[in-house]
């Protein structure tokens, strides 16, 4: 992806990137950027992301042609990486929080507490508190219970509506058997949200990480104009947030998302004064800007069959397999075993399983895999590898996946 060139100097520029070091590469450069940092750090041999700033332009880029009206709040949780976090919030965007943690790293990149959502419907009481300290005041819930904390320890807070959408677009991670308002509860909700004297100002929903089918937006939008509709008849103030949540992907199903979105808010919030339209996504922005390398520290040979061994998997980088429902791919890069053609190309491939490093077989990153014949210290590298990976990486068994470290770099636009 290309991208504007005064941007990515104020990215470059942003807290969380400054200070650090930003490799330029040329357009279809990123191989070979990866390859100068495995024979640099030879010895070690360690695990590395490459996080692409200029694709972070592009894709902000994109979403603010795609979808101008509606003010996106990067899901931290996603990926909290803070070059990422400090280029979005150069680029503009907003955040979404859903703890303490996530709030303080937010706040530390110099982001006002009111860019921040703290898109936790059910929240620990001690971190109500501390939202109420820094002056984060727009948060969701869908339970009397969460009336209940928010009125006794940030009752000055606005608050969102979080309903259950209707369906939920196919997700990778569907959302609404955990949270979200049901129907026949959101008067109810209303009601005594009302009587705690708390200030109902919009409507949150959420049809999943990952979505598949985007006319999900629709069937939600209309649904969150039929609360509008209730919270008038109950007397509520006029609202004026709709926070129509994540499921973006930045790939081609994000066009007709914006489409639908589009299209229904057009349907049910036409001419809509005052009305302020946010969104949250996470895989959108992070998914696709991340890329990352692992070493070959094992083989074995069965027959046909060829077994490796990396130094992340499962309770790392690819625990995406199991909580994300990802599909990963990977690419050889022969750095020690055959430098003259280290993208192996032309060369036969094998029928491979990838394990990570634990002791758990569990802990298998890919089965029925066509790879060449590679070699201990040989290099797999994993392509879209941003969301929802790093973010949940552990210790377990000793091997630290939990803090692999990011280098940044970008494509030259000149």
């Amino acid at each position: 992806m290309g991208s504007s060139p005064i941007s990515l100097q104020t990215v470059l520029c942003a807290p969380g990137v400054r200070g650090r070091r930003a490799t330029a590469f040329r357009k279809d450069g990123l191989t070979e950027f990866m390859q100068s940092i495995m024979f640099k750090k030879q010895e070690l041999k360690e695990p590395f992301y490459v996080l692409d700033l200029g694709v972070v332009v592009s894709l902000f880029d994109k979403w603010t042609r795609s979808l101008p009206t509606v003010r996106p709040f990067y899901a931290v949780k996603c990926n909290p990486e803070p070059a990422l976090l400090g280029a979005l919030a150069a680029l503009g965007a907003n955040f979404d929080c859903a703890s303490r943690a996530e709030i303080e790293a937010v706040l530390a990149l110099g982001v006002k507490p009111d860019r921040i959502v703290y898109a936790n419907p059910c929240k620990p009481e001690s971190h109500i508190k501390y939202a109420a300290s820094v002056g984060v005041n727009l948060t969701t819930f869908d339970s009397r219970d969460e009336i209940q904390k928010i009125r006794k320890w940030h009752p000055k807070c606005d608050l969102l509506l979080r309903i259950k959408a209707p369906e939920d677009g196919g997700a990778r991670c569907p959302l609404g058997p955990k949270y979200g308002a049901l129907p026949d509860e959101i008067a109810p909700l209303l009601q005594a949200a009302l009587a705690a004297g708390l200030s109902v100002t919009g409507v949150s929903f959420h049809i999943g990480s990952g979505d598949t089918h985007s006319r999900a937006y629709h069937g939600a939008i209309a649904a969150a104009k039929t609360v509008f509709e209730t919270a008038t008849g109950l007397g509520v103030p006029k609202m004026n947030v709709l926070n129509i949540g994540g499921g973006f992907t930045a790939d081609p199903k994000f066009d007709e998302a914006a489409s639908v979105v589009k299209s229904a808010l057009q349907t049910y919030f036409p001419n809509e004064p005052g009305l302020s339209v946010i969104s949250e996504p996470g895989r959108f922005f992070a998914e696709s800007a991340f890329t990352l390398a692992t070493n070959v520290i094992g083989k074995r040979v069965r027959d046909e069959l060829r077994e490796y061994w990396i130094n992340d998997g499962i309770y790392g980088s690819m625990n995406c397999i199991l909580y994300d429902h990802a599909t990963v791919t990977c690419t050889p890069l022969a750095c020690t075993s055959n430098r003259a053609n280290p993208t192996c190309k032309g060369l036969r491939t094998y029928n491979s399983t990838v394990f990570g490093p634990t002791c758990d077989a569990l802990d298998t990153v890919l089965t029925g895999y066509q790879l060449p014949e590679l070699q201990v210290n040989d290099w797999l590298v994993f392509p879209n590898m941003g969301a929802y990976t790093a973010a949940a990486g552990s210790s377990f068994n000793g091997f630290n996946t939990a803090s692999i470290l990011t280098h940044l770099a970008y494509c030259n636009p000149t």
